[in-house]
């Protein structure tokens, strides 16, 4: 079976050709140096890179691939959630594209397809569904933080999730203060590895609620007070590094207990991470030390994998072909606040 896969929630163009189960191709083409200078993303303007990118880069995939589009058998594309100019670019190609071949076509939730990117072996270019364990995942990117239950594949409950800022948009907008270049979450990753995580006592939002939910909105507040006050801790290399290693180890204390404190409570012994922020090397670092003493097993998400990619898209709707899923109709359309849902998505 060979699948073409799309990708165009945010800022990332992206195609796969997944075949027999594994990736043959996927490339992907960045906006970071367009929306550098606003410092975020632009919807319109994504939209606009996205109906530059999104042949070329499907082209690429295929020629890639080394598969005829003729021999291609499904199509799949980010059908939320995401920017809704964005969005309608890939999913639209897609859907007309599988019209076009005569092809089935299948929408896939972006959160659902973070879930198991963990499980891509990226030597191999397969989804290692052999190893797979039940797992409490933390989904942490730009725009979402959960954490989800994953039972068995394609089964899921969701277990909690931010309540105003996601994890990564508090790294973004407390470096945009501190003044960093966008994006700035890895640039702060970059100085904080050089800084006393213990310099200044920034708050650990909800880290005493018993609850499984997020909240970065009051840290980020704290930040612009404390920036506010004293100007002076940008201003030299030491006292930049001290302020990101301080503000890092705030939203990296919070996203470890409460991803450990969900798989004490479900009894799993699998940990997984996924989405953007999970790159993040002072996050990567302490979840693996925080599963090491609880003699956990811990599973990243390769690099490559971690951000918005359509190489998780294509596997995981080769998983859910395999599982009987149907084709979609053709009247539905993008579902930009399309939110992770409990139960079997087959």
């Amino acid at each position: 079976m060979n699948i073409l896969g799309i990708e165009s929630s945010c800022d990332e163009t992206a195609a796969a050709v997944v075949a027999e189960g594994r990736i043959l191709s996927d490339p992907v083409a960045s906006q970071i140096k367009l929306h550098a200078e606003y410092g975020g993303v632009v919807p319109e303007l994504a939209a606009r890179e996205h109906l530059s990118n999104i042949l070329p880069v499907a082209r690429q995939a295929m020629d890639q691939s080394g598969i005829r589009l003729g021999d291609i058998d499904w199509i799949a594309a980010t059908q939320g959630p995401g920017l809704p100019p964005a969005l309608m670019v890939g999913y639209h190609v897609a859907q007309s594209l599988a019209f076009a071949l005569d092809k089935p076509f299948m929408g896939v939730n972006h959160h659902e397809a973070h879930l198991y990117s963990p499980w891509i072996d990226p030597e191999a270019g397969v989804l290692d569904a052999t190893a797979f364990e039940p797992n409490v995942s933390l989904i942490v990117s730009g725009g979402h933080t959960m954490l989800v239950l994953v039972e068995e594949p394609l089964k899921h409950r969701i277990l909690g999730g931010t309540i105003d800022d996601a994890a990564g948009e508090c790294f973004d907008k407390t470096a945009k203060l501190i003044g960093l270049p966008y994006p700035g979450g890895p640039v702060m990753d970059r100085l904080a590895a050089k800084g006393n995580p213990k310099a200044h006592d920034f708050p650990r939002p909800l880290l005493k609620d018993p609850g499984l939910d997020f909240s970065f909105s009051g840290l980020k507040t704290s930040v612009r007070y404390f920036i506010q006050k004293h100007p002076e801790r940008v201003e030299s290399a030491s006292k930049l590094q001290d302020l990101c290693a301080s503000v890092q180890a705030a939203i990296v204390e919070v996203l470890v207990k409460k991803t450990i404190r969900a798989a004490e409570r479900t009894g799993v012994q699998t940990i997984t991470a996924s989405g953007g922020v999970s790159c993040n090397q002072g996050l990567r670092k302490a979840l693996q030390e925080a599963c090491d003493s609880k003699e956990m097993q811990l599973r990243i998400a390769h690099g490559r994998y971690c951000t918005d990619n359509a190489a998780m898209v294509a596997m995981l709707a080769a998983w859910k072909i395999q599982a009987g899923a149907s084709p979609q109709t053709e009247e539905e359309g993008i579902r930009a606040g399309w939110r992770l849902e409990t139960g079997v998505t087959r």
